[in-house]
């Protein structure tokens, strides 16, 4: 079965809030970059229980200030009903009209989960707060979330989510793409029908990217695993290796109707657009 496709392919790229003003003048030259090829819009990270949130604001008014169409994400845990609710407002007034719905992990030493220990609370307590103003995407796991203990439970609490109101998924990252269409065939025979949009993390940095896959639960292919470990510190080599693969992943998918492509783009432009380019995706020429 093939996934649920929208008419057309929608594209959107991740950033997270820079730490330092030197780090936010990079941002900004690779979403100039970034925003030539007019994607739907550009989402920003928020850091667990906070902590990057006023950076996270930042971006997003800058964002906004460039006309950008800009989905900001919101993190749960460690949230009281009160906090949320002065986000969600901050964001109306801003003429924001999607935003990134997401659990998030506890930080270390935090004891308590705050007023909404799971996605979907926060889901539902949006829907009552705000109505219909925000189009609200969750986050799916086609190689299933790391904490939990089965797929038929992470199944149905991503049911949970799309029940409680959300409009779209974006997913965690992943190499295999027969992952992502049976976890989206297994959805659709829970009756789950909004836009899981697959999600695309570039390969530029093998023991980055090892880390990142080991705390978040993506695996990354043994042969792909091999191939990177082979090319020992050429980052040249396996930057090349990266993007044929990633190109080929994306190619996969959209041959086979996925909805579109959200790229984690580490804030670096330069390996999305080339991924963009292989695929043989328009990009605006008027600037």
């Amino acid at each position: 079965m093939k996934p649920k496709a929208t008419e057309k392919p929608q594209f959107s790229f991740e950033l997270f809030p820079p730490k330092t003003d030197t780090g936010m003048e990079k941002l900004r030259a690779h979403v100039r970059q970034l925003a030539r090829l007019d994607p739907l819009f550009f989402s920003v990270t928020y850091g667990a229980g906070g902590s990057t949130q006023e950076r996270t604001f930042e971006t997003v008014s800058w964002l906004r200030g460039e006309g950008i169409e800009t989905a900001p994400h919101i993190s749960a845990i460690g949230a009281s009903r009160e906090h949320i609710h002065n986000i969600l407002e901050h964001y109306r007034e801003q003429g924001i009209r999607r935003i990134v719905a997401l659990r998030g992990d506890m930080p270390s030493g935090m004891g308590e989960a705050g007023d909404f220990p799971y996605a979907n609370e926060l889901v539902e307590f949006t829907r009552a707060e705000t109505g219909d103003h925000f189009h609200i995407e969750v986050a799916a796991y086609p190689e299933f979330h790391p904490q939990a203990p089965d797929a038929g439970t992470d199944l149905w609490n991503f049911k949970r989510k799309v029940n409680a109101g959300a409009n779209g998924a974006i997913t965690q990252y992943f190499y295999n793409a027969d992952a992502y269409f049976r976890f989206v065939e297994s959805c659709e025979k829970l009756g789950v029908d909004i836009p899981i949009v697959p999600g695309i993390m570039p390969i530029n940095n093998y023991v980055q990217l090892a880390r990142f896959s080991d705390a978040c639960g993506a695996e990354i292919p043994r042969w792909i695993r091999k191939r990177l470990q082979g090319f020992g510190d050429d980052i040249d080599s396996i930057r090349a290796f990266g993007i044929d693969v990633v190109t080929a992943l994306c190619e996969r998918l959209l041959a086979h109707d996925a909805p579109g492509l959200h790229f984690y783009t580490m804030n670096q432009a330069g390996p999305t657009i080339q991924i963009w380019d292989n695929l043989g995706l328009p990009r605006r020429q008027d600037d």
